[in-house]
């Protein structure tokens, strides 16, 4: 998957985007050719995923020849996901900027086949793996980071069971149309029925990605992870979190300093052309939320497995890269 879709393209003189709001139905690239039109590629979706976002500002920054406003309007693009400030702020310490995105570019790829690896190790034989929104290729350079795990489980006859992620359907449109193309049994669910088939016995692992993750190792993903995390302890479920480091915000003590995006109402109350909801109804559309450490089995990174993650463990982690 990661060699049959690219989901970033770099032509030394533009950047391509595939427009992921399009998918399945079409495959369409965005050519963006200087930072603001990568910053509104980013703003809009077009792009998406945290290690996806922070490489395609990194290219942004490419094309402005580092200028200072294309910093600024970059980093103004998303305020969630940690990727996009880690990037950006390695541009700014970069002698050869075309080198260095291309370094952050390659980088998460050999991350996330690492992170796959390593994760592989933690899924069961048969095993039915739940997931949330899509951290695949499509949300990164290449492969995957929760889908990456998946990916590297393949010889283990897993199935995988896919959580639409209302609103923009990240599960139902990416996740699903990856799996697909990967030959992994998947099968689709609305949000709402992960308790019913976790109360069945029907689900026997949870992986997500995320967004941006505190030093205390609260996890902010896509918004219904929490729910999942909470439903996931409920029932006895393992539930683990890949992420590289580059998602690690030190900087941040704990979830509740996580910035949260909240989004448009045009999101909730229709999809595309459609609209089901009535003229004049009030709406909250927060794109992220918040999971407590407490709730994570375990975090998956490029450098090695964080069980019952917390502040000490993380730090030891960031630190010694061990």
């Amino acid at each position: 998957m990661a060699d049959a879709v690219q989901p970033i393209r770099w032509l030394g003189d533009r950047l391509e985007l595939l427009d992921q709001r399009l998918l399945p139905e079409k495959t369409v690239y965005v050519t963006c050719r200087t930072a603001d039109e990568v910053a509104k590629a980013i703003k809009e979706m077009v792009v998406r995923g945290a290690p996806a976002i922070g490489c395609a500002a990194a290219f942004g920054v490419v094309l402005s020849k580092g200028s200072p406003q294309a910093y600024e309007v970059l980093k103004n693009s998303r305020p969630t996901a940690v990727n996009l400030f880690w990037a950006l702020e390695r541009m700014k310490k970069a002698k050869d900027l075309q080198a260095e995105a291309r370094a952050i570019y390659e980088e998460d790829i050999a991350a996330n086949r690492a992170m796959g690896e390593l994760g592989a190790a933690l899924i069961p034989e048969k095993a039915r793996v739940m997931t949330h929104c899509n951290a695949g290729a499509l949300a990164t350079a290449g492969y995957g980071t929760a889908l990456g795990v998946i990916r590297s489980s393949k010889g283990k006859n897993i199935s995988v069971i896919a959580n639409e992620t209302r609103p923009y359907l990240q599960g139902a449109r990416l996740t699903a149309y990856e799996m697909v193309q990967e030959g992994i049994p998947v099968t689709l669910i609305t949000d709402s029925m992960a308790g019913h088939l976790m109360s069945r016995g029907e689900v026997d692992v949870v992986v997500v990605g995320a967004d941006r993750i505190a030093a205390n190792g609260d996890v902010a993903n896509k918004i219904g992870t929490y729910a999942l995390a909470v439903l996931a302890r409920r029932h006895g479920i393992p539930f683990y979190v890949a992420a590289p480091l580059s998602t690690f915000d030190p900087s941040i003590p704990d979830g509740s300093k996580i910035p949260i995006e909240e989004r448009g109402a045009e999101e909730v109350t229709g999809y595309r052309d459609a609209r089901w909801a009535p003229q004049g109804v009030s709406v909250r559309n927060p794109a992220f939320d918040v999971t407590p450490a407490e709730l994570v089995t375990g975090i998956i990174t490029e450098k090695g497995i964080v069980l019952q993650p917390n502040r000490e463990k993380l730090q030891a982690l960031i630190s010694t890269g061990v």
